[in-house]
């Protein structure tokens, strides 16, 4: 079952339970995936989602850092609980031995040997790490091998 077919069937699901917090942040999902697929004039397939997915959380991440240092619990909790439903939908998180041994490869493959070639081995990295890593810290890692 593809992405967005599981996010329409979670929508149905939270209608028939009225579990209006829930259906909330699932149409916000379909909205932002609609808004690309009209914006673009595209069909997004599972990695498309994905990576809409992937900047939605971000968002969530940034937005709940900045609630939580400004003392505002109540939109913290919003942006967890957001994030929580949006993590449903992403893969499984990369363990730090996974994307230093990714790292590594994409080092390799590219034959990167200083930080001008940083941008090669991240357009390397990004299809296997999308989702599953904030590319923040992909970036510090490859910054980090690189200067190594």
């Amino acid at each position: 079952m593809s992405l967005k077919t599981r996010i329409s069937e979670d929508v149905k699901q939270a209608m028939r339970a009225r579990d209006k917090s829930r259906l909330s942040v699932l149409r916000q999902i379909s909205a932002a995936i609609k808004q690309i697929e009209v914006d673009e004039r595209i069909v997004l397939d599972d990695a498309g989602v994905t990576a809409v997915l992937d900047k939605m959380a971000k968002q969530r991440r940034e937005s709940l850092e900045q609630y939580t240092s400004a003392g505002r619990d109540d939109l913290a909790a919003q942006e967890r609980f957001e994030l929580e439903i949006l993590g449903e939908f992403l893969p499984e998180p990369l363990s730090e031995e996974e994307l230093a041994a990714l790292i590594d490869d994409a080092v390799t493959s590219s034959g990167a040997s200083g930080m001008q070639d940083m941008g090669r081995v991240m357009g390397e990295l990004k299809p296997h790490v999308q989702g599953r890593a904030d590319m923040k810290a992909v970036s510090a890692a490859v910054r980090a091998r690189l200067n190594a």
